[in-house]
């Protein structure tokens, strides 16, 4: 192991006898200096390595190795009390100002790499001005060298945590914002320069030299698309995974700020936010020689982007005005049916305010039927499903609800007929079966008002979607509790039907579908409500006896409710569930008992 006075001599020397031109450099002599040098630094002796490299004759060696130095010099940097904190920040410009470009490229970049939160932040803001200096040295064969740096610093802010709260955010507990910051600071000047070439470009006569031409739009078209790069994968993190606060929330929010900054570089270097919102439907020039149009447009940063558009309205005095709503929803339902096709809570809310956002803006009843064979209007409804019945939170579980019959309320009378066929085939699940059954009743009672008559709820159109309302899915031997919802709505459905249409007029058809109906839902209805009640009651029985017997408490009943078998529990417990079956069952009879008095009534006027 070296001492300070042995590595500051044999540093001394290796500078000495290398005062030479760079090719005559030993890989021992490269050696020799690292080491020496940088125990040097790490031992204290920071001024003694100081004079060594500001020395006029040892800035050849300087310019060749003195990037080895860096390691030491930026962990003393990143500690800020060590008392040779002037001298290595000396060391360190001098560094920057005389090494090659390319290696002190190299060493800041590896200097990025860390783990601890703390450190990336301090490591980022102490490395990213200078690894901007040294870019801007490489002239024009920096836009591969900016790549890989945007995508080490993208790597190391993806470690940080998020601010999620207002007083996260306005706080910078975690001084992710302060980097989001400096991040923009950083690429500055390079969209400055791509902005430059490209209103230099739009100046350029048509009789311009083509071949040189090519040649410096093909080194300003590398740079634009590594800054493409970079704002593509901003939007997609952290902008998709942050709740940007509005305005009147948090007046002064850094995330709104950067996410603005992303959106005014895409603009800069010649995208139209317009046509990347809009992306989905708009065909795009082939560029010859670039990436794929899916790598260099991702799905999921386009649909961060739309919700910033929309929802955020960030952007918007940029965005014509010349589109319709309905183009506006036909372009972002592919966004939302990415966003809720996902199950990160943060993407869920952002699909679900973005479909909010589009729909409100379609007039109620415009949507037509043709519409339905897109395949995202009829992916985005099962998302829908999904979120408003398996989301643990019951927030987004609402909000689903509330954007499903804001959906609903956009179709016309086809579409909705149409719309409502599709889910009762396809939903599976009694709780949106009966929401839909719900709203066919709604469209049925408006239909029949005065003024109000349309082909698709009443008459001979109605009578096939009823069919599939009106009918137990299988048979007598139906779970009732688990179709519970679906059953009730059918219920209420039927005797809505009942009392309105008259038996003369029969505008909804259904006096002469009647008999089918007795014979597909009512009559197995009141069989299956028969054979649950005499199991139920049985099973209540033999619990009361074992209770009765004092059977120990772990003897517990197997007791299916609702298709499942309910968990273990004490004989009480059981009773109470029981009891609550049979609540149920006596509830489906005496509609069903209601809806058949009335029909009686009807027959007999």
């Amino acid at each position: 192991m070296k001492t300070a006075g042995m590595a500051l001599e044999q540093l001394s020397e290796v500078v000495q006898r290398c005062a030479l031109p760079d090719d005559s450099y030993t890989t021992e002599d490269h050696n020799i200096f690292t080491v020496a040098g940088r125990t040097c630094i790490e031992e204290g002796n920071s001024a003694q390595v100081l004079s060594i490299v500001l020395d006029e004759k040892n800035q050849e060696i300087v310019r060749c190795m003195g990037w080895n130095l860096l390691p030491p010099l930026i962990q003393v940097l990143l500690k800020k009390e060590d008392k040779n904190l002037p001298q290595c920040l000396a060391i360190f410009n001098h560094l920057l100002e005389t090494c090659r470009p390319k290696e002190l490229l190299i060493g800041l970049l590896e200097q990025l790499e860390q783990d601890d939160p703390d450190t990336i932040v301090e490591s980022l803001h102490l490395l990213l001005k200078p690894l901007q200096k040294v870019l801007l040295c490489l002239g024009g064969r920096k836009a591969s060298s900016l790549g890989m740096a945007l995508s080490s610093v993208l790597d190391q802010v993806a470690k940080l945590p998020l601010p999620h709260t207002k007083e996260q955010e306005e706080d910078d507990v975690f001084s992710f914002c302060r980097c989001c910051t400096d991040m923009i600071d950083f690429v500055r000047p390079f969209v400055q320069e791509v902005r430059h070439n490209l209103l230099n470009n739009e100046m350029q006569s048509e009789t311009t030299n083509r071949t040189v031409g090519r040649q410096g739009k093909d080194k300003e078209d590398e740079l634009r698309t590594e800054l493409l790069k970079f704002c593509m994968k901003s939007l997609s993190h952290p902008l998709l995974e942050v709740h940007l606060k509005d305005p009147d929330t948090l007046a002064l929010s850094p995330l709104r700020t950067f996410a603005t900054e992303i959106l005014n570089i895409l603009g800069s270097i010649g995208e139209s936010i317009a046509g990347l919102v809009h992306q989905p439907l708009l065909k795009r020039k082939q560029v010859p020689g670039f990436l794929e149009e899916e790598v260099r447009y991702p799905k999921e940063s386009l649909a961060s982007l739309a919700h910033l558009v929309f929802v955020h309205h960030l952007a918007a005095d940029t965005f014509p005005t010349v589109f319709s709503p309905v183009f506006s929803l036909r372009c972002n339902i592919e966004h939302v049916s990415l966003l809720l096709s996902r199950t990160e809570e943060s993407k869920l809310q952002k699909g679900l305010e973005l479909y909010e956002k589009s729909l409100v803006r379609v007039e109620d009843g415009s949507l037509r039927a043709d519409l339905l064979e897109i395949k995202t209007f009829l992916t985005v409804p099962q998302n829908l499903i999904k979120v408003m019945t398996i989301c643990p939170k019951h927030e987004l579980r609402t909000k689903g609800l509330k954007v499903f019959q804001l959906s609903i309320d956009k179709f016309n009378t086809e579409a909705k007929y149409r719309f409502f066929q599709y889910m009762l085939k396809t939903s599976n699940h009694s709780g949106v079966e009966g929401y839909i059954i719900k709203n066919i009743k709604n469209q049925i009672d408006i239909a029949l008002q005065p003024g109000n008559s349309n082909v698709w709820f009443e008459g001979v159109q109605l009578m096939p979607l009823l069919r599939k309302v009106l009918i137990l899915p299988d048979g007598p031997e139906t779970d009732l509790l688990q179709y519970l919802d679906r059953i009730m709505e059918s219920l209420n459905l039927l005797r809505y039907l009942v009392i309105r249409d008259k038996v003369t007029e029969n505008q909804t058809g259904i006096w002469t579908e009647l008999y089918k109906i007795e014979d597909t839902f009512m009559k197995p209805l009141r069989v299956g409500v028969n054979m649950s009640r005499a199991h139920y009651e049985r099973e209540l029985q033999n619990t009361m006896e074992a209770k009765k017997s004092k059977a120990k408490e772990e003897s517990v009943l197997s007791v299916s409710v609702g298709g499942e078998e309910l968990p273990s529990m004490t004989p009480e417990s059981q009773i109470q569930a029981l009891h609550s079956a049979l609540h149920t069952f006596d509830m489906i009879e005496s509609v069903l008992a209601r809806i058949e008095e009335l029909i009686e009534v009807k027959d007999n006027l």
